[in-house]
Parts: structure tokens; sequence; C-alpha cells
């Protein structure tokens, strides 16, 4: 069962650097201001949807 434990070793580093690397980018995100733009358009949707807006 040798082959199961480097499976799941590499399965774990992939999902580690899937992590930083979203984290990386939603740094990099808002460090740009794009949290404010994307936070305006999910309100104006919901009001939208709702149909107050």
């Amino acid at each position: 069962m040798h082959w199961s434990k480097t499976l799941n070793q590499k399965k774990q580093a992939v999902r580690v650097l899937a992590s930083l690397a979203a984290g990386c980018m939603m740094a990099w995100g808002i460090y740009r201001g794009e949290a404010a733009v994307v936070l305006g358009k999910a309100v104006n949707v919901c009001l939208e949807c709702i149909g107050l807006g």
C-alpha cells in the first residue's frame, strides 16, 4: 500500500497549492480594489431580483 500513501501526499500537496493560489488571487483582487466592484454588482443583482431597484 505504498502507492496509496504517495497518492495521498500528492493530493494533499495539490490542495495546499490550490489554496495558496486562491488566497494569493483574492489578496491581489482586494489590493486592486475589486472587492468594492464585486460588492456593488452583487447589491445591484440582489435588488433587481427582489424588484426593489
